[in-house]
């Protein structure tokens, strides 16, 4: 049987998220009981809790919605690089190391611990011409084990608008501390949101 890596975080009421963002809270709508034979709970979450895919309404008022996108780049040939430590940015210097014969996705780990249980201010992001070095080699989709491809203080987004630009998709919050640098097979879907800005993903890698 061939191995699985589960690159998706815990999800639940201590899960970070950015500041001000809606965070993980569940309640219960039935419980196990005298004439009640189920527990049934409700939950509310910012759709980017977690491992999550953006969608282009998240950062283009006339975006796609996560429901209406082409599930082809969640599924597939991916490679893993290392660029563990790397700050402020991702820069094509720190992965053009593995960037030779790139399958379509691309994710790359920055932190030797990625932090599920708080949110990292300093998070390292893509610097946006590495994005536009990677859709040159045919990538279609890229990752990362932080809460943004830019900076969280950002304004301006300019890695979220090259992507836009440039038709790839993003996940965001992986965690890949255990994953070794190398080849492997995501799935990674998201839910079928039809109106919403980014959808939570269970990520996962297999062997190829």
């Amino acid at each position: 049987m061939k191995r699985l890596w589960d690159i998706s975080p815990p999800v639940s009421a201590t899960a970070p998220v950015f500041p001000g963002d809606t965070p993980y809270a569940q309640s219960w709508a039935a419980t196990l009981g005298p004439g009640c034979p189920v527990n049934v709970s409700s939950i509310t979450l910012s759709p980017h809790v977690g491992a999550h895919a953006d969608a282009p309404l998240h950062y283009d008022s006339e975006g796609a919605a996560v429901g209406a996108l082409d599930l082809e780049p969640y599924l597939g040939p991916c490679r893993v690089i290392h660029a563990i430590g790397v700050s402020p940015l991702v820069e094509w210097r720190h992965i053009e190391h593995a960037s030779r014969d790139l399958p379509p996705r691309v994710l790359v780990r920055t932190y030797e611990r990625m932090p599920v249980d708080r949110f990292d201010t300093q998070l390292t992001a893509f610097a946006a011409a590495t994005i536009e070095r990677l859709a040159a080699l045919g990538v279609t989709l890229v990752g990362i084990d932080t809460a943004s491809i830019d900076p969280a203080d950002s304004k301006d987004l300019p890695s979220h608008q090259a992507i836009r630009r440039l038709g790839l998709r993003v996940l965001e919050n992986l965690v890949l501390d255990d994953v070794p640098e190398g080849d492997y097979e995501l799935i990674a879907l998201p839910l079928k949101l039809v109106t919403a800005d980014a959808s939570p993903v269970r990520a996962i890698l297999r062997e190829p």
